[in-house]
């Protein structure tokens, strides 16, 4: 029983071995030799629990035994066993891209001593680093020649911003530059004469089985050869980081969905697939004498190629956590990522570094609404009453959305359960029963809260880029990409689903504002075409630079409306007082605007569907670099950005009316805006 508790719990166990031996009493005797062969027997394993950490590991190394690898922004070494890890840097600039030399010697490598990302070499058992470019621009460590070459990609010597790869001696540091264009990643035969490299370079797109024209794919070339020849000529999607060893290469590509380990013959034949992981990429592999040592999900796993073993290799590092120490924040507001406003305008809900906080517009007390160690929040909203904050929880590891109690009293409750990809920011009805919110796979979804049911209401994965709920909150517009990438106005019925397309899709349509009497919707559209280049001709003015594109423009929901905007005439009320005695029978039938007045108290909203398209009018304004378009009963708000580098953003207001509305500055250099739900500020 002794022994069993010693394994399950292991400091206490401890502490009792020693109270134990440190009476007088038991330290003869075959007690005592028992008790000492327990503590020289006691598993390494366990020993090594009790020290370091499981940390983030990445752009591992591999030379014979000997692993080296990134964490914490710092260069480590492990031996393939795993085990504890030992630092081999300890400098405040990042360290990346490690690579050992074939001699096992020298540990070659990218770092930002000095501001710009320059490489350098060191000492595999550590000691101080060796500079050998001075580019000021990135020198990516890449490998080594058979020879002991240094090899990095640099876009220092490209006439055009395109990487080459570049070989140092390391003893006369003569520079040797490979005849190869947009060439990175570069492995070398035993001879050193063929090199296998990528073409084009990493263009950082993390898409997933991105297959466009900058997708990288595996070349060879051979000193002396007319030109490089693809290899990699059968998939269209990615494949990378080639590795030659014993006449094949060995890289990784996403043909079967994620980045996983292949090999083919040196002629690019024989294609053969060594690793079937699912849910992350292999990324960075690195290999030696049969074995290849990669990143996947956080760790290091190796690979064994004769054999066809595949596991984890258990890392732990020592660590004083820095990144998790408490720091005092002297400027709070610089790490707001979110502000809502409460639906009366009384207060503001903010997001700060993952917490949440409720405070006053005209002084009082600042609440705080997160106090759970170790949960994030996002996108902090008020309810629709004002008596709850809706926001986004990372406490069961996935994004969901709560709600919290406004005065900071009393636990949150989940609204969803049910999360697998990103959420953003929810949009509550006015009636407080829904929530509209897109995710990362660029879908629209309904949320009811009292249920917790939900349903999808885009109708593709091209895009979303905003929602807004009718004065009823019986319909939702929302803003989607057609399949032609322009982005339409959408609108969707919460009761049977019905979907109205509001704009076309021959331009860009955003921030629909519902009008609070329901009659109107208001939008901003890109129609205007006025290019700051006067001619196609002469230098630097290959084509033209369109500016102010954006007009104003309204959409009547019922035929025969009047617009706010157009001025009066003989067939309409010359005040608004006139207008208001007026009934709806003395209008003139057949002129637009005479069957129906805009009465602007609203209790269901009534869309005529056909022939939408057709009653969209412009707002005559001037058109401008506009966006954000808001508004309330008497004025539309929205951002004017002016013409230019480093340009400035101002809030801008216009009258909803005919006597003679202009667009008036309301605040200058501004970011963006909110309008509380009823209007008022």
């Amino acid at each position: 029983m002794f022994v069993f508790d010693m394994k399950s719990q292991t400091g206490r166990s401890r502490r009792v071995i020693f109270d134990f031996l440190a009476d007088r009493s038991y330290a003869q005797g075959p007690i005592f030799l028992i008790f000492g062969l327990i503590l020289t027997l006691w598993p390494s394993s366990l020993m090594l629990k009790a020290q370091g950490v499981e940390g983030y590991y990445r752009y591992p190394t591999l030379h014979e035994e000997t692993i080296v690898f990134c964490a914490e922004g710092d260069l480590w070494t492990v031996p393939v066993s795993g085990g504890l890890a030992r630092r081999l840097t300890s400098h405040p600039g990042e360290e990346t891209h490690p690579k050992i030399s074939p001699d096992g010697k020298t540990l070659a490598f990218t770092a930002a001593y000095e501001g710009p990302s320059e490489l350098y070499t060191m000492p595999i058992e550590g000691g101080l680093p060796r500079r050998w470019t001075y580019e000021s621009e990135s020198s990516m460590s890449t490998g080594w020649t058979p020879q002991g070459e240094l090899v990095y990609t640099t876009t220092h010597y490209s006439t055009l911003p395109n990487s080459q790869l570049v070989a140092i001696d390391t003893v006369s540091r003569a520079v040797r530059r490979l005849p190869l264009s947009q060439a990175s990643e570069a492995s070398f035969d035993a001879s050193g004469k063929t090199t296998f490299f990528v073409r084009p370079p990493d263009h950082r797109n993390v898409t997933k089985r991105y297959s466009g024209g900058t997708a990288r794919q595996i070349w060879r070339f051979t000193e002396g050869a007319a030109e490089a020849e693809r290899l990699t000529t059968d998939h269209k999607g990615e494949s990378h980081h080639p590795m030659w060893w014993e006449s094949r290469v060995y890289f990784v590509t996403d043909r079967d969905g994620s980045m996983n380990l292949w090999s083919m013959a040196e002629d690019g034949s024989g294609l053969r697939q060594h690793t079937d992981h699912e849910d992350f990429d292999v990324r960075q592999p690195s290999l030696s004498d049969g074995k290849v040592v990669y990143h996947w999900a956080g760790d290091i796993w190796i690979h064994d190629i004769l054999s066809g073993d595949d596991q984890i290799v258990p890392i732990r590092i020592v660590s004083d956590l820095d990144q998790l120490r408490e720091k005092w924040v002297t400027k709070p507001s610089e790490y707001i990522t979110h502000v809502g406003l409460h639906p009366e305008g009384s207060h503001v809900v903010f997001t700060a570094r993952g917490r949440v906080f409720v405070a006053p517009v005209k002084g009082g007390r600042l609440v705080s609404l997160s106090r759970k160690p170790g949960v994030r929040y996002r996108d902090a909203v008020f309810s629709a009453d004002g008596n709850e904050v809706l926001a986004l929880s990372d406490e069961s590891s996935e994004f969901e959305f709560v709600r919290l109690p406004v005065t900071g009293i009393g636990d949150s409750s989940a609204l969803t359960r049910d999360g697998e990809i990103l959420r953003y920011q929810g949009y509550p009805s006015p009636d407080g029963k829904w929530l509209v919110y897109g995710d990362h796979n660029e879908d629209l979804w309904l949320l009811e809260l009292e249920s917790g049911l939900q349903r999808k209401i885009s109708t593709n994965n091209n895009g979303i880029r905003g929602a807004s709920w009718a004065p009823d909150s019986q319909w939702v517009a929302f803003v989607q990409d057609a399949d032609n990438t322009f982005s339409q106005i959408l609108l969707h019925q919460v009761s049977d689903g019905t979907r109205v397309t509001l704009t076309s899709d021959r331009a860009n349509s955003r921030y629909p504002v519902w009008h609070p009497g329901g009659k109107w919707i208001y939008f901003l559209s890109d129609r205007n075409f006025q290019t700051l280049v006067g001619s196609p001709w002469g230098a630097r003015q290959p084509e033209p630079y369109f500016d102010r594109k954006m007009k104003v423009y309204q959409v009547s929901l019922q035929k025969g409306l009047r617009s706010p905007f157009r001025p009066n005439d003989e067939l309409h009320a010359r005040s608004e007082d006139e207008a208001k005695k007026k009934k709806p029978s003395e209008a003139l039938d057949g002129e637009e605007g005479g069957s129906i007045e805009n009465d602007e108290s609203v209790s269901t909203v009534s869309i005529d569907t056909e022939g939408i398209q057709s009653r969209i009018q412009e707002v005559s304004i001037s058109p401008g670099n506009y966006a954000s378009l808001q508004g309330n009963e008497k004025a539309l708000f929205f951002i004017q950005r002016e013409t230019g580098l480093n340009a400035k953003s101002h809030l801008k207001g216009l009258k909803i009316g005919n006597d003679d509305s202009k667009v008036v500055t309301l605040v200058e250099d501004v970011r963006g805006f909110e309008v509380c739900a009823d209007g008022e500020k």
